[in-house]
């Protein structure tokens, strides 16, 4: 029984000096010395030893329970104190922290169903310049000098234009593109044949600044030509696009308005996704929500890229890509995409 202490003891001794983790000394602690430990059991065993020699092995049995309890606590401290202190403590049981994860902007994320529902339609996508020049961003879409997108309050003009071989514009011939219709018209038309099908993305500039305008926007510019084009064909277009873009089955609507680029041009308007169409504040209303223009490409456009106007028919539409995005997410504030506040950000 003497040995038998003696071993037990300097066994669990061995393994305290060996435990780094507060866990596992409990559980040794409780392996010996829990009610059904190794060192109780022993204990429970003193009644069995013989009369003369039970004194001895009882005082020996207390006095090694004492030295490992000693032991246990004198560690329990160690520990906790070196991973109190320590800065590089590290737990492997501790679950892992979990970076939070990102998601695409609202913004990114109608683009890219724009590219996706007119992809479905046979549409190509191009890109250009964001630093555009007089000719292609007015000139060739037949907007004359005296229009007033050319004033230096609506325009961005950059200094310093050198080597132009094309008419200069009244205010030089640089400029930060005004609208994505420099990229299809006349731009792409140049480089290709008909038939057509063009679709332009990217960002816009024009000095605006309030609840609906930006200095900086985005916008997609589409067309189409081919023998015959009508309006019925830019209203199918236009009516399938705009219920996937917004995910609802909406009604469309021209209203005649004046575009260069387009003979005859008109307003595009869908319903008012926030009221039904009964009018509300968001629509002033009428039930009806403004979404760009569009119409049939003028003969100048199309004779600026060397097109039989007589022989080819085309449409043209330029819209925002913020206004769907709102119009489907209810946003009232267009700043409020470009703010950055990950409060409102989280929620799409």
């Amino acid at each position: 029984m003497k040995e038998q202490l003696e071993q037990l003891k300097n066994k669990v001794l061995e393994e305290i000096k060996k435990i780094q983790d507060p866990k596992l000394l409990g559980n040794l602690e409780k392996e010996y010395l829990g009610r059904k430990g190794k060192l109780t059991k022993i204990l429970r065993k003193i009644k069995d030893v013989s009369a003369e020699l039970r004194p001895v092995v009882g005082k020996l049995a207390n006095e090694i329970k004492k030295d490992v309890s000693a032991a246990f606590q004198e560690a329990e401290i160690k520990l906790k104190t070196r991973y109190q202190n320590s800065s590089e403590f590290f737990d492997p049981t501790l679950p892992g922290i979990v970076p939070p994860s990102g998601h695409l902007h609202p913004i990114t994320q109608m683009l890219e169903r724009i590219w996706e529902v007119f992809r479905s339609m046979n549409y190509d996508l191009v890109l250009g310049p964001e630093i555009e020049n007089d000719y292609y961003n007015f000139q060739a879409l037949n907007v004359p000098p005296d229009h007033p997108a050319r004033d230096m309050h609506d325009t961005f003009y950059l200094k310093g234009a050198r080597g132009v071989k094309r008419e200069r514009g009244k205010y030089g011939d640089l400029l930060l593109r005004t609208h994505t219709s420099s990229i299809s018209q006349v731009r792409t038309m140049e480089k290709r044949k008909p038939p057509i099908r063009i679709m332009a993305t990217g960002k816009c500039y024009r000095r605006d600044d309030d609840i609906s305008h930006t200095p900086m926007f985005h916008q997609f510019d589409g067309i189409a030509i081919d023998h015959n084009i009508t309006f019925a064909d830019l209203k199918g277009t236009l009516h399938y696009a705009m219920r996937e873009l917004l995910e609802e089955e909406v009604k469309v609507r021209f209203r005649i308005s004046y575009f260069p680029f387009v003979e005859p041009g008109a307003e595009f308007d869908v319903t008012c996704t926030i009221c039904g169409g009964r009018g509300c504040p968001t629509c002033k209303g009428t039930g009806w929500l403004e979404m760009g223009g569009c119409g049939i490409i003028h003969p100048n456009v199309m004779k600026a890229a060397k097109y039989d106007s007589k022989k080819w028919k085309g449409f043209a539409f330029g819209f925002g890509v913020e206004r769907p995005a709102m119009v489907k997410h209810r946003i009232s504030d267009i700043r409020a995409l470009f703010e950055n506040d990950l409060r409102f950000l989280n929620q799409f």
